[in-house]
């Protein structure tokens, strides 16, 4: 009997090993596409804020809380069973769908490219929805939480898809699959909705700090010391903490641009290589020579940081490969797609 405990338990630690290394190979295959998806996943941290203005500070968070619930429930519940599903009953459609989404970023980098040069009120922001006079706070707030939940569910579906190319091509395993899209799909989410709401309560933070000329005294709750005068502590830290508060103030606004910049610049550069990768599956594989050639000649001449340089080549070629695809893609989807979806609508 006791032989027989030692081999189960000697049976107990081989299947956790391999249980382990299972687990440490899903968040490996889920870092990579989790990499892969980095351009939609600026660009839905640049969109999400947006849908937090208008209301008073108190109500930030909540709305970003039912965003981010929204949001796992877009990829836990739809996105994630119907790519499984698609994976195993028509692995073939993941190439062009996943095509049709890079498509999809293309125009709409393009489009907010156009938009910031000539403004004709078109893009709107992913689509969200606009609010009618008289609602109430509940019924306003209730309309962006949903306008920012459907928006969501084009991203994640980007997101989603690109991960399915990504672990279709390296993990057989139905299950293992499955962990790496939730995996994925849960880091995502925890991720993009994290860095808004520091993005969101960044300012209120700026403003607590910059009126604040007691700051050790608040940091370690001395209401005793924070009732009288100031101390030496914070005589000497309030300039470097009321420095930092107007700096978030005045910066925020200026890094929300930025950010917006280069969720725009990532999308068309995902959006263009998707197009390439796929092109090169079909067997169309002279664009992506082309490009490979020009980063490695690019990298040659300059060796000192060659890695680095063919990177930006690649990423540049790609991006104007985007560009120029979306701005392609812009006058059908006004004059085609936009009609003929309003004319199934009515």
């Amino acid at each position: 009997m006791s032989t027989g405990l030692i081999a189960l338990l000697d049976d107990v630690v081989g299947l956790t090993k391999i249980a382990a290394a299972s687990l440490d190979d899903a968040a490996g295959q889920a870092a990579k596409a989790g990499a892969k998806a980095a351009g939609v996943v600026v660009d839905d941290a640049a969109v999400t804020p947006r849908y937090v203005v208008g209301f008073t500070a108190d109500r930030e968070l909540p709305i970003i809380g039912r965003i981010a619930v929204g949001s796992l429930k877009n990829k836990l519940i739809l996105l994630l069973p119907a790519a499984l599903v698609l994976s195993l009953v028509a692995p073939w459609a993941i190439t062009p769908l996943l095509m049709l989404g890079g498509a999809f970023l293309c125009y709409e980098g393009a489009e907010k490219i156009f938009e910031a040069i000539w403004p004709h009120g078109a893009h709107d922001g992913h689509g969200a929805e606009g609010t009618a006079g008289g609602q109430s706070a509940r019924q306003f707030e209730d309309s962006k939480v949903n306008g920012a939940i459907k928006t969501d569910l084009i991203l994640s579906a980007e997101i989603m898809a690109i991960t399915l190319s990504a672990v279709a091509a390296e993990v057989s395993s139905f299950w293992m699959q499955a962990l790496i899209l939730a995996i994925v799909g849960t880091g995502i989410t925890v991720v993009v909705y994290g860095a808004v709401a520091l993005i969101v309560k960044a300012d209120d933070a700026g403003i607590a700090l910059a009126q604040n000329d007691r700051p050790i005294s608040s940091l370690f709750g001395l209401r005793r010391l924070a009732a009288g005068a100031p101390g030496g502590a914070d005589r000497l830290l309030r300039p470097l903490t009321q420095g930092l508060g107007r700096g978030l103030v005045y910066g925020m606004p200026l890094f929300l641009k930025l950010l917006s910049l280069v969720g725009t610049a990532a999308m068309l550069w995902v959006g263009g290589g998707i197009i390439i990768h796929g092109l090169e599956g079909y067997g169309l594989e002279e664009l992506g020579h082309a490009i490979h050639d020009a980063a490695v000649a690019v990298g040659h001449a300059l060796p000192a940081g060659a890695a680095v340089m063919e990177w930006l080549v690649a990423a540049g070629i790609a991006g104007i490969v985007g560009l120029l695809l979306g701005a392609l893609l812009i006058p059908l989807v006004h004059r085609v797609a936009i009609p003929a979806f309003a004319m199934l609508r009515r």
